[in-house]
């Protein structure tokens, strides 16, 4: 029985994975045996589960020969994705690349945007003169009471408090 294993039909010593799998001799022109070797008998069997036999085959010899190895190598990826995740194969791994990139752009458009003002914000900075507004007056405590800066000018009475009920429109919350 390993001596079978081991012997293929033709000038083949070896079968492929997918003539293995298959359990047929595998002929020295497969079309499968490039891109399945006996070596990874489990990323073949994902294809053709995926897939089925007949039409990995068929896809193949569809192809031209320098196009056949990427074919082979994307129905490989899929297949795996599909194994791994059945509702969303490989378009989960897409959608999850696509999010992740999409909150790189973000973040590097708030950073980029940080960088904006931190540099105007130096630059007016460095065009302005050392330009200080004039001190505010500080309040005065008086007998531990605070006096307000308008009675300090000589005005008598100060403008009055208004209720936050008021001035703020809270209904909406």
């Amino acid at each position: 029985m390993q001596e079978e294993d081991q012997e293929g039909g033709g000038n083949n010593p070896k079968r492929c994975a997918a003539c293995k799998y298959l359990r047929r001799r595998c002929a020295h022109d497969c079309v499968l045996a490039p891109y399945f070797p006996a070596s990874h008998p489990h990323r073949y069997a994902s294809v053709h589960r995926v897939f089925g036999a007949s039409n990995v085959a068929r896809l193949l010899q569809s192809l031209p020969v320098d196009e056949r190895a990427q074919a082979a190598e994307t129905m490989a990826m899929e297949a795996q994705w599909r194994v791994e995740d059945p509702v969303y194969g490989c378009t989960g791994v897409i959608s999850q690349l696509q999010e992740e990139i999409l909150a790189t752009q973000c973040e590097l458009a708030r950073t980029q945007a940080q960088l904006a003002i931190v540099h105007a914000h130096g630059a007016q900075l460095q065009d302005s003169t050392v330009a200080f507004p004039p001190p505010q007056p500080q309040p005065r405590r008086i007998d531990g009471h605070h006096v307000p800066v308008a009675q300090r000018q000589g005005q008598e009475e100060a403008a009055p408090l208004l209720d936050p009920d008021e001035f703020l429109d809270l209904d909406g919350f």
